[in-house]
Order: C-alpha cells, then sequence, then structure tokens
C-alpha cells in the first residue's frame, strides 16, 4: 500500500490529540451531561412501551405505568386502576432486607400472579362457552390442563380450583404425573372433569387409571399405540373395571414449524387408519366396543393460523364420524394442544413466535369445524375438549434477575496517543497513514490502513517487541475509526445473575425468544445496546437474540452510585421452563413468591415465598451428601470458618450481594412493604436460621 503524505516530523501523539477532534465526541469519552439531560427528558413510558412493544405481547396483563415500570393487570382488561400492581414494588418486597420490611429473598425470583391465572381459565373456558352458543353447537366445551406444562403444585391445583365450575379436568402422561392429577381432581375437582391419561404406558400406569375410575373419577386411556389395548383388556378383567377408552389418532394434516415436528403420518405419536380400525375390530370381538368414547389429536403446539387448526379439527371429526358409524360410543373429541402464544406481540403466522388469531378465533374455528363435519355426517355434536396448556400458564409469572456489571463501551485513554508514538517505525507510518486518511474523510483507505495496524502490531506482540500496553490501545484506536466511519458500535454485554440452562432452557435448547425487558426506568431512554450474558461457565449461556429480530436488547447504563438494582424482567415463560431446566454448573432454580392482589394501598400481598434451592440442595440432587462434606470440612476450620462453611452450604448458588443494596434503584423504602406487611401466610416472622443450611449441621 503506497504511504501517504503527511508530516513526517509531528510526534504521534500530537497527531492523535489533533485528529481525535475529527471523531464524535460522545466515542472519546463520556457524553456530555447536559445532552444527556435534554435527551431524557424526551422520553417517556409510552416510548418505552412502542419500543419494546409491551401491548404486543403484553395485553391484556402488562403495561408500562407512568411510573416507568412494568405493571401488572390480573384480572386482565377488567382490571380496575386501584387493582394494578407494580412488579418493580413486588421485587422491593421479596428481595428487600428484613429490616426495612422486605423479605429478603435471594434473587432471581419468580413471581407467579393466581389472579392472571384464573383469568386465563376463565377467559379460555367463555371463549368456547360463547362459540358454542352463538353457533347453536349441541355439544360442550370442557378443558384439560396438561401437567407437563407445568407441574408446580400450586399451578395444578389452581387451575383445578378455578376450573371447577367448568368442569375442568387435567391431562397426565406418566405415572407422576397420573398420581398428582389423581390426587388433586380427588380433593378438589368437579366429579364431571376428565382425567386425559396419554403418554405411553405399562400395565403399572394403566392400573393406577383404572384405580381411578374406581375412585369416582372421570379417566379416560388413550391409547398411543396398537399394543396398549392388549394391556388395557388385561388390567380390566384383573381388576374387574370396565375402562373407558379413547384413541389418539396421526392426522395427515402436518404443522410446518419447529412445534409441528410431533404431527403428520410420520410423527412420534398416535395411530395411522389401519391401526384405528385394527383397534375398533379387535374391540368388537372383545365386546368392548362401547368403551371406545374419545378421539384425540395433536397438530403440534404454537398452531399459526386457524386455516391450519381447521383442517387438523376438520380431519379429526371425519375420523370421530367415522368411529361413530363404525358402532363406538363416542362422545368426545380431544383438539389436543395448539393454542398458541404471541411471544413477539406481532399478531402473524410467519414464526414460531406468534399467531395469527385471538383466543375468541381459535375457539371459533375449532367449534365451527367439528359442528360442520358432524352436521354434514348426521352425528350428534360430541364434548369438544382441548389441552391448552400453554395458553393457560403462559402469563401467569415473571422471571426477574439482576444485571449486575456490564463491559465497559470503548474509550480512548488520555495516555493512549503518548503509547501510540512507542510504537515501532513501521506501525507509526501505519497509524500516520491512517490518521491521515481519517482528516480526509477517505474511509475506505482508513480501514485498510487500521486492519494493516492491528496485524502488524500483533505480529510484533508475538515476537515480544510490542507490550501489553501496546495492543490495547491500538485496538481502541481502531474502534473509535471505525465507529467515526459509520460502524455500528457492538452489543455490550450485561453480566446477569442467572443461569439460562437452568432458567430460561428454551432459548439455549430451540431458539426460543421470550419478551425480555427492563422492569423499572422506563421513562428514561435505553442508550446501550447490549446482549445478556449468564453466571454458567459456558458460551452458550448467553442471550443474543430478541423478540423483533433484534440481535441486541435496549438497555440502560447500570447505576452508576454503588447500588446494585438493574432488573430485567422475562415474560410468557410460564410453561415448560421451570420443569425443563437444569443443574448446570450446579445453578438450581429461583426464589418464588406467589402475589395476589389485594384492595390495600399497595394492590397486593405476598401469600406465599419460598428461597430457592440452596448448595447443599443441588449438591444432594446430584448424589453429594452435603452433611458429611460439611464434616469433613469441619474438621480442618476453626469455629468462624466452620460457620462461614454452614452458611455457604445453606445459601443459593447465585451471587449474592450487599442485602441493602439489593432494594429497587429509586431507594424508596415505601416499596419495601405491601399489603402483606411482611405476614403473609408461609413467610410470616420465621427465624433467620430458618433460611439457612444449619438444618441438621453442628458448628
Amino acid at each position: 500500500m503506497p504511504a501517504l503524505a503527511v508530516d513526517a516530523v509531528a510526534p504521534v501523539a500530537h497527531a492523535f490529540a489533533c485528529d481525535a477532534a475529527r471523531f464524535p465526541a460522545p466515542l472519546l469519552g463520556p457524553a456530555v451531561e447536559a445532552a444527556d439531560k435534554s435527551d431524557a427528558a424526551a422520553w417517556s413510558a409510552d416510548l418505552s412501551s412502542a419500543l419494546y412493544n409491551v401491548d404486543g405481547w403484553g395485553a391484556p396483563y402488562f403495561f408500562v405505568n407512568d411510573a416507568g415500570d412494568i405493571a401488572v393487570r390480573p384480572h386482565g382488561a377488567a382490571t380496575l386502576p386501584g387493582q394494578e400492581i407494580d412488579l418493580a414494588k413486588v421485587v422491593a418486597k421479596a428481595a428487600g432486607p428484613r429490616a426495612s420490611g422486605g423479605l429478603g429473598l435471594p434473587l432471581p425470583l419468580l413471581v407467579r400472579f393466581p389472579d392472571v391465572l384464573r383469568h386465563r381459565v376463565e377467559a379460555l373456558n367463555a371463549a368456547f362457552d360463547y362459540a358454542v352458543r352463538s353457533t347453536g353447537y349441541g355439544g360442550r366445551y370442557q378443558g384439560v390442563y396438561p401437567v407437563k406444562c407445568n407441574q408446580d403444585r400450586h399451578v395444578v391445583e389452581d387451575i383445578v380450583e378455578f376450573g371447577e365450575p367448568f368442569r375442568f379436568g387435567l391431562e397426565a402422561g406418566s405415572k407422576p404425573e397420573l398420581l398428582l392429577a389423581m390426587s388433586c381432581l380427588a380433593a378438589r375437582g368437579n366429579p364431571d372433569a376428565l382425567l386425559i391419561c396419554n403418554g405411553y404406558k405399562d400395565d403399572d400406569y394403566v392400573s393406577l387409571a383404572l384405580m381411578a375410575r374406581t375412585m369416582g373419577l372421570n379417566t379416560v386411556i388413550v391409547l398411543e399405540q396398537v399394543e396398549e389395548l392388549d394391556i388395557v383388556v388385561e388390567a380390566s378383567r384383573r381388576l374387574g373395571v370396565r375402562p373407558v377408552v379413547g384413541m389418539r389418532a396421526k392426522l395427515r394434516t402436518k404443522h410446518a414449524g419447529h412445534f409441528g415436528a410431533t404431527s403428520g403420518e410420520k410423527g412420534k405419536f398416535g395411530l395411522n387408519a389401519a391401526q384405528i380400525l385394527s383397534v375398533v375390530s379387535k374391540l368388537k370381538v372383545l365386546g368392548m366396543l362401547d368403551c371406545l368414547q374419545l378421539l384425540h389429536f395433536h397438530i403440534g403446539s404454537q398452531i399459526p393460523t386457524t386455516a391450519l387448526l381447521c383442517d387438523g379439527v376438520g380431519e379429526a371429526a371425519q375420523i370421530y364420524c367415522e368411529l361413530a358409524r363404525l358402532g363406538a360410543a363416542m362422545s368426545v373429541i380431544d383438539v389436543g394442544g395448539g393454542l398458541g402464544i404471541d411471544y413477539d406481540g406481532t399478531h402473524s403466522a410467519q414464526t414460531d413466535m406468534s399467531v395469527a388469531y385471538s383466543l375468541e378465533e381459535y375457539a371459533a374455528a375449532v367449534v365451527a369445524a367439528v359442528g360442520r363435519v358432524c352436521d354434514r355426517k348426521g352425528v350428534a355434536h360430541p364434548i369438544i375438549c382441548s389441552e391448552s396448556g400453554r395458553a393457560l400458564v403462559s402469563h401467569h409469572s415473571v422471571l426477574v434477575f439482576e444485571a449486575f456489571s456490564a463491559s465497559a463501551p470503548g474509550l480512548i485513554d488520555p495516555a493512549t496517543g503518548y503509547i501510540l508514538d512507542e510504537l515501532t517505525d513501521e506501525c507509526r507510518a501505519d497509524y500516520r497513514n491512517l490518521m491521515a486518511a481519517a482528516v480526509r474523510g477517505d474511509f475506505e483507505t482508513c480501514a485498510l490502513y487500521a486492519d494493516q495496524l492491528k496485524r502488524r502490531c500483533a505480529e510484533q506482540f508475538n515476537e515480544g517487541v510490542l507490550g501489553l500496553e501496546h495492543l490495547a490501545a491500538v485496538d481502541g484506536l481502531c474502534e473509535i475509526v471505525a465507529r467515526a466511519m459509520g460502524a455500528a458500535e457492538p452489543p455490550r454485554t450485561y453480566h446477569i445473575n442467572l443461569s439460562v440452562f437452568t432458567s430460561l432452557p428454551d432459548i439455549w435448547a430451540i431458539g426460543q425468544m421470550f419478551p425480555i425487558i427492563p422492569i423499572q426506568r422506563l421513562g428514561e431512554r435505553p442508550a446501550v445496546d447490549g446482549v445478556l450474558s449468564d453466571l454458567t461457565c459456558d458460551s452458550d449461556g448467553k442471550v443474543q437474540h430478541f423478540i423483533g429480530g433484534r440481535h441486541s436488547l435496549p438497555l440502560h447504563e447500570l447505576p452508576v452510585h454503588g447500588t446494585r438494582g438493574y432488573y430485567l424482567g422475562m415474560f410468557l415463560g410460564g410453561a415448560y421452563q421451570e420443569a425443563l431446566g437444569g443443574l448446570h454448573n450446579l445453578f438450581g432454580g429461583p426464589s418464588v413468591v406467589r402475589v395476589s392482589q389485594s384492595d390495600g394501598p399497595h394492590c397486593f400481598a405476598v401469600t406465599r415465598a419460598a428461597a430457592g434451592p440452596s448448595c447443599a440442595d443441588v449438591l444432594r440432587a446430584m448424589q453429594h451428601e452435603p452433611e458429611v462434606m460439611f464434616q469433613v470440612l469441619k474438621q480442618r476450620a476453626d469455629g468462624a470458618t466452620a460457620a462461614a462453611l454452614a452458611r455457604a452450604f445453606g445459601a443459593m448458588p447465585y451471587l449474592s450481594f450487599d442485602p441493602e443494596a439489593a432494594s429497587m434503584a429509586s431507594g424508596d423504602s415505601s416499596c419495601m412493604s405491601s399489603d402483606s406487611e411482611g405476614s403473609a401466610a408461609g413467610v410470616a416472622e420465621e427465624d433467620d436460621d430458618e433460611w439457612e443450611f444449619m438444618r441438621g449441621l453442628t458448628v
């Protein structure tokens, strides 16, 4: 490359000082404070709401309030202004120190809103009820919740309780799920509620299902394989219980997205046409054709359009009518899951992250498709069942976690020019040519010299000619030049006190995207583009793809006054994430609070709180014996060290900061109380020892 004519006498440091004025000031040092204030004044909570598309994915439950915080409408659109719950205040109550009225829970924190769950159950049933009444459909809707979506005891119990007026039941896919479904329905379920038994089955599974019938539960054993019929027949004879049987049909209608992998003729589950006829024939020979009463199918989760839905439901309804024609005592068509969630708020069918219909449109399409086929075939309208787990539980919980540090922006150190003056003659020539091209605005040549300078300096560093300071100075200079040339500043990395593998497993495993946004400071302009990096020692422990097609997330600068408190929330993650999470690096689950709307001044009450698994808990899950480990270490420790070891075993695995600094950045102590005033059921007045590992250990 030909050398450019520059003043060879001028020292490098002097040239740098003069030419630096050519670059935008924010790239060379801290932004001008007055400009920041003007910029902040031009921003608003409404602009943040639009930036993060909160109304798109959050309605009718989440919105940005006038304080710039994410708030929750626990009763959906019917929520009154005095019933809205400020999520930042909930976190302050849960994570704040006890001395200030908080509960002292470590983060990360999972916040459950049972009122939202109730509203989801009621809205689903209301949508189908309206579709049934408005079309003159002759049957009714009677749904079930597939417990695999979230097996948490309180979630399942809430759904059964909230669904009792609607005969709402449960679906199980394994023996432990069947046991919890039996127990929950027996304790608080409607006697007519369905208990759908899906999944692969052995004699123990089938026997449990038949025992449930003897207990008065409305149990239906759904055949996934032809061979399961023999197991059902044998177990029913042995126990003297006549079964109610369903079949899962393998439809030809296929969902093309990621979530449709279990649909179509080559799907994982179900019986094809020949196998269905084989089951019918065998039941007829055994005199048990009246036991066949339900047809089940599943197109796939996140069905994108009602057109695809109608194709699948219509095909299944044809099979249902054929089974009725063959003499089966058909009464229920189970349309499975597939009712989707609009994760990105686009209301479109272009990706797996959204759906192009509403809850009401979904229900109307199902009812119309079943009714149309049955009318044509002259078959009585069946009970319509759905297994809409994702749609029920996704909205009810929010995962809150803290960004505790961030990578520094690329800024030029004032001493950089003098360090560059120490470069070798070859590197100094590249530098002068680079600056001359920058002064002329010849950015193409500028880029060539920047690349050459970096490569030459790297070679000389490897030869021991240059030091680490020289490499850092050249890298910083080239970054500034690139930005002055119009290159986008690379996203900064925000380090979060969380494990992606434990709490956001679908992000890592299948590229799922959930809405992730700050839960406060939304009245301020987010001036940083960031990506998220978790605590694990794994390069996959990051979040760098966000809804809206973004490869970075608009974020705020972290607080600079020495306190923690920049909190982010992950929304719509109430389905699957808790059960699928692993223990990579032995990071366990989050702390959990259950928050209900109340009529007091703070609009909420914490009705249940529990710290997340301790270090001892996660060690025990991997077959270690924390008590023995402690005793071994105690032998080499004095009293104070042993006490510290005990506390370490009892603490959560996540980073722990000064509890006083865990309050919200506003420092508003009034946020540290709620209507529960720290006396909610299950959390009131525990001694500090109950929050530590000291159980069973002596120091």
